[in-house]
């Protein structure tokens, strides 16, 4: 089993860079060539799965391995995706106060150099307090939501609009990390500590840590 250590992500998201560099991980941003189609005949979580195999099968030839992900908000079957404007921002977030919902995050990884591939998606029910008509128009007014599926992003300010969540946090933000540690040895690969400078500033492997 490999190491990893350098990933090509197929999405322009900041917050799923951000994920994975935290994990010690270098990444370089690739272009996909998928074009989302709305696939109506797909329920919500099927939509996230078809995306992100989508976006790693038109992602270039590369190196590293390659990681694309989708996040799907699913208000009673109904997905929601990004706001095309404030107006359907706005509309969304009325839709979804007060209400649980199911916020899918799908996976596919894809490894050139030998041909295997491996996917998950995750799913996590997440709960809206009840809103209020000028909490709202302040959050839309922020602009925060404009990029996001739902209208919103759990890690930023809308945290505050959150009551509860029942499942993996990291599923909200838009990428599972459990679950692609765990999908990361179907490809030949896994996750080690980052390595750490001592007191002396020597770096240290992690599997020799004291």
């Amino acid at each position: 089993m490999q190491p990893l250590h350098h990933l090509a992500l197929a999405s322009a998201s900041p917050r799923r860079r951000e994920l994975l560099t935290s994990l010690g991980l270098r990444v370089t941003v690739v272009a996909s060539s998928y074009f989302e189609l709305p696939l109506a005949d797909h329920t919500p979580r099927e939509l996230a799965i078809a995306h992100a195999h989508g976006k790693a099968a038109g992602a270039p030839e590369s190196k590293f391995p390659i990681v694309a992900a989708d996040t799907v908000v699913d208000l009673d079957g109904v997905a929601l995706g990004k706001p095309l404007d404030r107006a359907e921002a706005r509309s969304m977030l009325e839709r979804l106060s007060g209400r649980e919902h199911s916020v899918h995050t799908a996976f596919a990884l894809r490894d050139d150099s030998s041909g295997r591939t491996a996917a998950a998606c995750r799913t996590t029910r997440v709960t809206f307090a009840a809103l209020s008509s000028d909490t709202i128009d302040a959050y839309v007014a922020g602009g925060d939501g404009l990029d996001k599926a739902g209208a919103y992003g759990i890690q930023g300010f809308a945290a505050t609009l959150v009551e509860r969540i029942d499942g993996d946090y990291f599923t909200v933000v838009g990428f599972p990390l459990t679950a692609f540690a765990q999908a990361l040895p179907q490809i030949g690969y896994e996750l080690r500590p980052p390595d750490v400078r001592d007191k002396t500033g020597v770096i240290r492997p992690a599997e020799v840590r004291a």
